[in-house]
């Protein structure tokens, strides 16, 4: 979803919404180079969510949300996305949403209206700032690249000293002071292809991850991942274990195995934690992804599993069970082949389970997604592989009162 669901960033923006802002004025000079990453947390810590930039608009989903539905309460870690990467550098995104939006009093989590001073922060920015405020343990993480927006880091890394102090310059410019603990890489993928293919070589990522660790000191250094453990797969095309030496974590995307992206089918769950009898691809499951990373030399506590708030499903399905045939995408609110866990809880609830998440037969339709119970089961798992938390994709998928995350955080506390 968070791959396909980007190109929406586009909708609703005002002209000049996508401008490429790298002021340098009255940023800090970077941290010693000798400084690596921190001691991570202690496996089980991180409950991370996505908070998406465009979801102001059709979604209309704010930040007041996370606190009116109980997540701020349980949340540790918030990656905002997206920030681009052009010409070389990190820019932002959206400006309009970002940080010049006006909110209501009603609508902020201050319970305060923004201003129009010369200077004042309004937008996702300045939300999130008080948020903080009132949570000051979560931190929050720009995070860059995507699906739609990974293809400039390949000319970025041509010079990786400049491309980093870019980030660093945009990610504690003095405008938006105190809003951000650090940065998140989204390559979409290193040595592999996404949308566009890279050829750098393996030592890439991890020469990302260490020239990053360099920019930003004792800052957040993090990076979401591939999960394709196939024979001869995106994690075999890159060296995790050399950019997890200068990583605080790394948040490995186990979702979107499977999907309508494949029309005809064979229907499959998109977030499988194990294998099982009939899987069109080995090597697409969770066990399976941490298994190869774990063999590379990633330290376990290091890694967050995945979880999708949101199911994939196709239409014209020949039966209930997985593995049939199909004529294309279900029908989905935004995208067809997509649907919000809050949509199908109540819509097309689940008829089965199977590799550890659900299933639902509704009509011509068949959609997988994961439930407060799968989720529950899949943290029990985490907790053996001794991980240092999970992750998901992303908030406004959830109940209003935040039934998903509840599982996390719940699931976890359990170890």
């Amino acid at each position: 979803m968070r791959r396909l669901i980007t190109v929406l960033a586009a909708l609703a923006i005002p002209a000049g919404g996508l401008v490429a802002l790298t002021s340098t004025a009255g940023a800090e000079e970077p941290a010693s180079p000798e400084i690596v990453a921190s001691e991570p947390s202690a496996a089980g810590d991180v409950r991370l969510g996505y908070f998406t930039e465009w979801g102001v608009y059709d979604r209309n989903y704010h930040v007041k949300n996370i606190v009116d539905s109980g997540s701020a309460d349980q949340i540790t870690h918030i990656n905002y996305g997206f920030g681009n990467v052009v010409g070389g550098e990190c820019t932002v995104g959206d400006s309009y949403a970002a940080y010049d939006r006006a909110y209501t009093a009603e609508e902020s989590v201050s319970g305060e209206a923004d201003t129009w001073e010369d200077g004042a922060l309004r937008g996702n920015f300045n939300q999130l700032r008080q948020l903080k405020e009132q949570y000051p343990d979560i931190k929050v993480l720009w995070s860059f690249g995507g699906w739609t927006w990974s293809d400039g880091f390949t000319e970025a890394m041509q010079n990786p000293e400049a491309f980093a102090q870019s980030c660093y310059d945009l990610v504690n410019d003095p405008r938006w002071e105190g809003v951000f603990d650090g940065i998140d890489l989204d390559w979409e993928y290193p040595n592999a292809c996404g949308l566009t293919c890279d050829e750098s070589g393996p030592e890439i990522f991890g020469d990302m991850m260490s020239t990053f660790r360099d920019a930003f000191g004792d800052q957040l250094v993090t990076a979401a991942i591939t999960a394709d453990a196939s024979d001869g797969g995106k994690i075999a095309a890159a060296d995790y274990a050399y950019g997890a030496e200068y990583a605080d974590y790394l948040a490995v995307m186990t979702y979107d195995f499977f999907g309508a992206f494949d029309a005809d089918g064979p229907t499959a769950p998109h977030s499988p934690l194990t294998s099982y009898d009939g899987i069109p691809q080995e090597g697409f499951t969770s066990e399976d992804a941490i298994a190869a990373l774990q063999a590379q030399g990633v330290p376990s506590e290091k890694l967050l599993l995945g979880v999708g708030f949101y199911g994939r499903g196709w239409t014209g399905v020949s039966q209930a069970e997985p593995g049939g045939s199909a004529t294309g995408p279900a029908p989905g609110t935004y995208e067809d082949g997509i649907e919000d866990y809050k949509v199908l809880a109540e819509s097309c609830p689940p008829s089965g389970t199977v590799a550890g998440t659900a299933y639902a037969h509704c009509g011509q339709n068949w959609w997988s997604y994961d439930t407060p119970e799968t989720i529950t089961e899949k943290m029990a798992w985490a907790n053996e592989q001794g991980l240092g938390g999970a992750f998901f994709w992303e908030f406004s998928g959830d109940t209003s009162d935040g039934a998903l995350l509840d599982a996390i955080d719940s699931g976890l506390s359990a170890a």
